[in-house]
């Protein structure tokens, strides 16, 4: 009998946890990559996952686990969607946090940016590219399923140009 998948909520608590645990050494690599594929199997965990691990303190998505690496290659579409959105959000809330001239809020966001740059360059290369490629679309040319995306958080031109930025950060290495 399977376990329900943990709500968005739980989501963030476990993985805050076993974030925790890891860094004290308690949970190896392969049993943190373990428990965190079981995670993002569902949208709700993927998305408590990657609001603690991007957007936190841990040192995980800075120097991300081979074994890690693995589980969320193989975790699929779902976490490259999730990092794509990541990456255009916290593009855009650091214009946002500029403007504000809130400097150590803007510093987290482009911290978001980052890791999320890396995690896609690592992630399976078609998905990643076919997936920016949507974005991009809809950034570029207010064309496919990423528009309504984009107006609902209200992203200006500025910020637009941002992400398009961002996306194309992803291809240099």
């Amino acid at each position: 009998m399977s376990t329900p998948a943990p709500s968005f909520e739980q989501a963030i608590e476990i993985t805050a946890q076993w974030l925790r645990l890891w860094e004290e050494g308690e949970l190896s690599d392969e049993v943190l990559a373990d428990r965190i594929a079981e995670l993002v199997a569902s949208r709700d965990g993927a998305r408590g996952f990657f609001v603690v691990s991007l957007a936190g303190d841990s040192p995980l998505m800075d120097r991300l686990p081979e074994a890690l690496v693995m589980q969320l290659r193989a975790a699929g579409d779902g976490v490259v969607d999730l990092t794509v959105r990541n990456l255009a959000m916290s593009t855009a809330m650091a214009m946002h946090h500029q403007r504000a001239g809130d400097m150590a809020q803007q510093a987290g966001s482009k911290r978001v940016t980052s890791r999320c740059t890396e995690l896609l360059r690592l992630l399976e290369p078609k998905s990643v590219k076919t997936r920016l490629e949507q974005l991009l679309e809809a950034v570029e040319h207010t064309r496919g399923e990423d528009v309504a995306f984009l107006n609902r958080w209200g992203y200006d031109e500025e910020q637009k140009q941002a992400i398009t930025a961002s996306i194309e950060a992803i291809a240099e290495t």
